[in-house]
This record gives structure tokens, C-alpha cells and sequence, in this order.
């Protein structure tokens, strides 16, 4: 019975090179410090408690004399998370 030549192809395409071998090694190398996370996952939660304490003390607090800027801050908070998450891997 005569041999696949399909089967040859994919015995050849699995050989890996150095240079394949070298790139999988540097994406195993890479990992997110140990810190990110946790600050990340605190720079969300502090932006969402400071935009639902703005909202539920009627625009008062958490900083009485900035006002609407409040929101501003919370969302600070929030966007530092985001940037962060782009990070993580």
C-alpha cells in the first residue's frame, strides 16, 4: 500500500527550528509581575466605591469641595485599572 504524501508534509511541518524554539522559550519567560493583579483589581474597586459614594451622599463626598470632579477621580481609578489589565498576561 503506497504512503500518505499528506502525512509526510506534517511530519516535516511539526520539525521545529532554533529560531521557533527560541521564541517559544521567551513567551514561557513571560509572565506578569506578582503585583499587578491585586493592584489592579484595587484601582477598579476603588474607582467604583468613589463614584458610588459620590452618588449615593448626593455629590457631597468622598472630597466635599471638588464637586462633580469626584466623578472624575473615580474614573481615574477606573482607567489606571484598564491600563494595567493590558499588562497582565
Amino acid at each position: 500500500m503506497p504512503k500518505s504524501k499528506v502525512r509526510e508534509k506534517v511530519r516535516k511541518a511539526k520539525k521545529s527550528t532554533p529560531e521557533v524554539e527560541q521564541f517559544a522559550a521567551e513567551d514561557a519567560k513571560l509572565e506578569s509581575p506578582k503585583w499587578l493583579a491585586p493592584v489592579m483589581v484595587a484601582n477598579f474597586l476603588i474607582g467604583l466605591i468613589w463614584i458610588v459614594i459620590f452618588y449615593i451622599s448626593s455629590t457631597s463626598y468622598p472630597i466635599p469641595g471638588i464637586g462633580a470632579w469626584n466623578m472624575l477621580v473615580g474614573f481615574g481609578f477606573i482607567g489606571i485599572g484598564f491600563s494595567l489589565a493590558t499588562r497582565w498576561y
